[in-house]
């Protein structure tokens, strides 16, 4: 595999393509596209992201990039509800186990990619980065979420920036925690 800053160089080409915009070669499949990187690398990913956010543009006027950062939509998602501060009390409370059980139904995967919809509704990028995995987990698992988009997505392209391994059948959160197989999304770039 080529080494983390080779691949990064990558993207702006590639997000900025023809194929890519349009979806060729995915045989009617859904847009969805993994960047997978070592979890250690997140500070260098997050700012290869805004870098992407400002350049995009730059080589293409006619592209948006709405970028998605799944740990602060959950906080707002919850401070709106008017569960944040009842949540933050109950887990200092009762502990982690206990507040993760709480949060499952309002939480729930189905509820969350609702809210994305409306969100990619309202702005009408060209594209979707899905952020900040890693600090939404164990309060979000991304299979589910990605499942729960697909019916919702249309043709718009969504990029996920996985810290962890996604080998194009089965994520595994920080290279160590396995999720369920997900076989929809396409590798970015190798």
């Amino acid at each position: 595999m080529s080494s983390l800053t080779e691949r990064l160089n990558k993207i702006l080409d590639r997000l900025t393509s023809d194929d890519f915009l349009s979806g060729s070669g995915l045989g009617n499949e859904i847009p969805f596209h993994a960047f997978d990187y070592p979890p250690q690398q997140e500070l260098a990913v997050r700012d290869h992201i805004r870098f992407l956010e400002q350049q995009i543009p730059r080589k293409r006027q006619e592209l948006s990039v709405l970028n998605i950062n799944l740990f602060d939509l959950v906080v707002t998602y919850l401070q709106q509800r008017g569960l944040f501060d009842k949540a933050v009390e109950m887990q200092t409370n009762r502990g982690n186990p206990f507040i993760l059980d709480k949060l499952k139904a309002p939480l729930d995967a189905t509820k969350l990619a609702k809210v994305i919809h409306e969100r990619i509704q309202e702005v009408q990028p060209s594209m979707v980065f899905l952020t900040g995995i890693g600090t939404a987990f164990p309060l979000v698992r991304t299979h589910t979420l990605l499942n729960s988009l697909q019916p919702l997505m249309g043709q718009t392209p969504l990029v996920l920036f996985y810290p962890g391994e996604y080998d194009g059948q089965a994520l595994r959160l920080f290279g160590l925690l396995n999720e369920r197989a997900y076989y929809r999304a396409f590798r970015l770039v190798d």
